[in-house]
């Protein structure tokens, strides 16, 4: 089973223009605010025409302009959870789900609602209607509702925005359910690189309407391809990068030198680190060959498990909040070292590095 997506679309701000094909089994669409994921998903649903394309399902054309196919919305067999559920207030639960299965006899509409509310965990609530149901039941009740037709692609714009921090993870967990006994094409959209590495099994980074990047998360996360997809899926030290020699490099901003694992295969014009790769080692193992180097701290801020620290690499109260790395740890490794005197030594470990070219 296979999505495949070839479409270019005029926005306000930019053209959206995608192109990729994704296979059975869930694929994180991780961007900005703005960056046409949503655009993405109506187009594909029907709901939005582009400009120009192609989308086919499962070798089904759903749209071809250059052979005038665009089928409705309706018939593309396709699911879609909106971001706000898109619940219609006056009817029940059971009559939302059944709205979408207008084409089956009543009692199949009924057999169906009933199968997908035992699926989503929400069975016998079938009589209630919308505003009587919490934040996490609508959720699973939307859900239902794209499920019960049994489309061959599934399409949900931000899941989880809406919920609290313990409705998320349970609607989390409820979600990767689902995914597991839905082996077809499903596009999760989200700005949460959280939620994006832990429901996804590939990984698609949209920026101002392009695929900036797409493939297996991990490779992704470990070895992004650019400054930009780096800052997207969540690293937050970089530094401009200068090639010294085959196996080291100059960051200017971090004003040291530094050696990378194996050698280079194109100039690198920038270097990063992400925050919980700086490791805190004891003075007497300070080694430049190693990537270490010493560090006073500027400032911190804390969540209620981990800790980010913010570290000058030279002594100098007045440097530039650019040139500041930013480190993660447990609260319960913070405590072993933070009434060490200064300097503290971090090590940058070479194979920890993202060599990120122009």
């Amino acid at each position: 089973m296979s999505l495949e997506i070839h479409i270019e679309k005029k926005l306000p701000e930019f053209s959206l223009q995608v192109n990729f094909t994704s296979s059975g089994g869930p694929l994180s669409i991780l961007g900005a605010s703005g960056a046409g994921k949503t655009m993405l998903l109506r187009s594909i649903a029907g709901l939005e025409r582009p400009d120009r394309g192609r989308i086919a399902l499962n070798g089904r054309v759903l749209l071809d302009s250059a052979a005038g196919i665009d089928i409705p919305a309706r018939e593309r067999r396709i699911g879609l959870l909106f971001q706000d559920y898109a619940l219609f207030p006056h009817r029940t639960a059971e009559e939302n789900i059944a709205f979408g299965l207008r084409m089956f006899p009543h009692e199949e509409q009924r057999r169906r609602a009933a199968s997908a509310m035992q699926q989503m965990h929400i069975a016998g609530l079938g009589h209630r209607y919308p505003r009587e149901l919490s934040g996490g039941e609508q959720q699973r009740l939307a859900l239902a509702r794209a499920l019960a037709t049994e489309p061959e692609a599934l399409l949900l714009d931000e899941p989880l925005s809406a919920l609290d921090t313990h409705l998320r993870s349970r609607m989390e967990a409820q979600l990767q359910e689902t995914f597991a006994a839905f082996p077809r094409p499903t596009l999760l959209v989200t700005h949460s690189i959280e939620e994006a590495y832990r429901l996804g099994r590939e990984l698609l980074v949209l920026s101002r309407g392009r695929v900036a990047a797409m493939g297996a998360k991990e490779e992704i996360f470990r070895h992004p391809p650019s400054l930009e997809v780096a800052r997207l899926t969540g690293c937050k030290n970089f530094s401009s990068a200068r090639a010294i020699s085959e196996n080291s490099l100059d960051a200017a901003d971090w004003g040291c030198r530094l050696r990378i694992a194996g050698s280079f295969d194109k100039p690198p014009a920038h270097v990063g680190i992400r925050a919980h790769h700086i490791e805190f080692v004891e003075s007497s193992h300070a080694d430049a060959n190693e990537n270490i180097l010493p560090c006073w701290l500027a400032r911190t801020s804390e969540t209620p498990f981990r800790i980010t620290l913010y570290l000058r690499l030279k002594n100098d109260p007045n440097a530039a909040e650019v040139s500041l790395l930013q480190a993660e740890v447990l609260k319960r490794d913070w405590e072993t070292f933070r009434g060490r005197p200064f300097p503290w030594h971090v090590r940058l470990a070479p194979d920890s590095l993202l060599l990120l070219p122009e």
